[in-house]
């Protein structure tokens, strides 16, 4: 977002914290000023900013976009935005309902900033329209919603399948069903597993790869995948980024999200970007996928995520077809270069008003 937002001349300025920051990601943001707050604790992502630095940066902003809902950055910011009187959107992309894990501490961050964060925002950011109905229910006004979805940029998914990534992980010729994602309940690795489990009899050179950061299943995947006797064909590579998830995007059978929540998936518009079928739970905010063929939409369940996955790893034409049909589609509506768009004229109109 912030490279296509520099691209349409806007003079974009992004804080973000010290997590899994690489050299090769900052340079990929080309000429976005980038400010990054060392953490304090890396748990719960509690950052530790130079005094001054947060106050400084919202001064000289004309507008701020806030990301996410329990993110300690919001809460750092939220003062100097009510102190220098900056108008602001807010985008919680899923996370404004109390889900997953920490719920204690969530709630107590609703009452202490978050709801005043929601309440006087001069825009509220929803990225799917199932997530609109989640905003009313919270006492958000309709006419304080604006729908834009996630992007992509489809130049980080042209590195095509040279070989590095199978090599890497001892997949070598062999097929594999790809899992992007954070290893958490929310995201569902464990159901992809059980999933493989019951179907890897009929698929025998078959793997599954796990690509993203633990956040504590990471030892129970494997745990679990050893006890069902498939340890050798289960990977787990920790985050990738860059073109060695170009890679793996482009080398996969297909992906799958099984997430038990998510407001929008935004690995599905990856895998479109790179032409990979995709399964996902219909929990993922784009079930019109499955209406253009152009993926293949299940019910939350491991039993449901395994008869689909029998059924497509046997229809390979089909698997083709339905890359093809979802990189049209992605191509189409999701490119930051046409959404980037968007954000200028609603931030100019929020400006104007």
């Amino acid at each position: 977002m912030c490279r296509a937002l520099g691209r349409l001349d806007v003079d974009c300025r992004l804080m973000i914290l010290d997590i899994g920051l690489t050299e090769e990601r900052i340079r990929a943001l080309g000429n976005v000023d980038v400010t990054v707050l060392p953490l304090l604790n890396r748990r719960f992502y509690i950052p530790r900013p130079p005094p001054g630095q947060i106050a400084r940066l919202v001064r000289n902003a004309d507008v701020v976009h806030l990301m996410g809902h329990w993110e300690s950055t919001d809460a750092l910011v939220y003062p100097y935005l009510r102190r220098f009187r900056k108008p602001y959107v807010n985008c919680p992309a899923g996370s404004l309902r109390v889900y997953g894990r920490s719920k204690g501490l969530k709630r107590l961050h609703d009452r202490l900033v978050g709801r005043r964060i929601v309440r006087h925002a001069d825009r509220m950011i929803a990225i799917s329209p199932d997530e609109i109905d989640e905003f009313e229910a919270y006492g958000v006004e309709r006419h304080r919603i604006e729908w834009i979805p996630n992007g992509i940029d489809p130049d980080d998914y042209r590195y095509p399948d040279r070989g590095e990534f199978r090599s890497r992980y001892g997949i070598g010729n062999d097929p594999f069903i790809l899992f992007m994602g954070r290893l958490n309940h929310i995201k569902g690795p464990d159901l992809l597993l059980d999933a493989f489990a019951r179907i890897q009899d009929r698929h025998q050179t078959l793997h599954l790869v796990f690509a993203g950061p633990d956040e504590g299943l990471g030892g129970c995947l494997r745990e679990r995948a050893d006890e069902a006797g498939i340890g050798s064909r289960v990977h787990i590579t920790g985050f990738i980024g860059g073109r060695m998830k170009s890679e793996a995007l482009h080398a996969a059978n297909q992906l799958v999200i099984p997430s038990r929540r998510e407001a929008m998936s935004i690995v599905v518009l990856e895998a479109g970007a790179a032409g990979t079928p995709v399964l996902a739970t219909d929990q993922c905010g784009l079930n019109e996928i499955a209406s253009i063929d152009a993926g293949r939409i299940v019910p939350v369940s491991s039993d449901r995520i395994a008869e689909a996955l029998a059924y497509l790893l046997n229809d390979s034409e089909r698997l083709q077809t339905m890359g093809e049909n979802l990189k049209r589609y992605v191509l189409e509506r999701f490119t930051w270069d046409s959404i980037g768009k968007r954000f200028v004229t609603l931030y100019r109109n929020i400006l104007e008003s």
